[in-house]
């Protein structure tokens, strides 16, 4: 399908958000849920850090969300917007309850190959495409136009942490 001029405006909002998570503390992590219509239904940031709970992802709330408010025909019509490709976990939750399209910034290899190149541990989870976890899902991305951005956001949270006694 190819990414449009629409969808760089919702995948803007979902840097903005990541920047937010990012300057929160969380892993720089947004996404927007947009309906059929075009319109904005509900967005988040990552929060596994500031809630201690490691499954608090952007992707999974809009799952969480879109299950209690919308039809199966909704969900399916609607688009999925995200700074960096679905993990494994969110992948799967956005199959099993029939969401539409998603469309990211950056893809699960860029992100890992910044964070490795950082110095970062591995994630606990494989950074899998979506397509493998659930290869019935219409995805777009990367959006080459907002890469840098969040590589900026990545980079900068997985920049090696200073031991108080090496100062």
């Amino acid at each position: 399908m190819g990414i449009s001029e629409t969808d760089l405006i919702h995948l803007r909002r979902a840097v903005e958000l990541a920047r937010e998570a990012a300057d929160g503390g969380d892993g720089p992590f947004g996404s927007v849920l947009v309906d059929a219509d075009g319109v904005q239904r509900f967005a988040d940031r990552n929060r596994e850090v500031s809630t201690g709970d490691e499954t608090r992802h952007p992707e999974l709330e809009i799952v969480r969300w879109a299950v209690t408010h919308l039809t199966a025909h909704e969900r399916a019509a609607s688009t999925v917007y995200t700074s960096g490709e679905h993990c494994a976990m969110c992948a799967a939750a956005h199959a099993w309850v029939g969401l539409g399209r998603i469309v990211y910034v950056a893809s699960a290899a860029q992100i890992t190959e910044w964070r490795a190149a950082r110095g970062a541990a591995p994630s606990a989870v494989a950074p899998l495409p979506i397509t493998m976890v659930a290869p019935g899902l219409t995805v777009d991305g990367p959006a080459d136009e907002l890469v840098a951005e969040v590589r900026v956001l990545i980079e900068r949270q997985a920049a090696p942490r200073l031991d108080p006694s090496d100062r």
